[in-house]
């Protein structure tokens, strides 16, 4: 699963294995070593969970979780759509846009 962070946006990218496994367990995660401690990583997961109504984040001391809703969830990875798009509101009246994208490859 790639993360990718610009500006006000927020994106997952996930490769068909990826979506075939968060199908079945509705969770993925990813775990980036950013220095010589086991506390200094990035986690970032992608989770399917019934506390939600829309896609969203939620944020703790490094830890990105990006959640869908389970009936969201279940649709997208059973079906051909690529993409889910959502909004959170952050701080200064500002909005980061969501994006989770099935990473379908060139097809050359």
């Amino acid at each position: 699963m790639k993360l990718r962070l610009e500006d006000n946006t927020l994106r997952l990218r996930l490769d068909p294995p990826e979506v075939a496994e968060f199908r079945q367990h509705g969770l993925l995660e990813t775990v980036v070593p950013l220095g010589l401690q086991a506390t200094d990583q990035l986690t970032y997961t992608l989770e399917r969970t019934a506390d939600v109504s829309a896609l969203t984040v939620q944020t703790e001391v490094g830890c990105i979780r990006v959640l869908l809703p389970a009936a969201v969830a279940d649709i997208w990875t059973s079906t051909a759509e690529v993409s889910l798009r959502g909004t959170v509101a952050v701080q200064h009246n500002q909005v980061l846009h969501i994006l989770v994208e099935k990473d379908l490859g060139c097809k050359h």
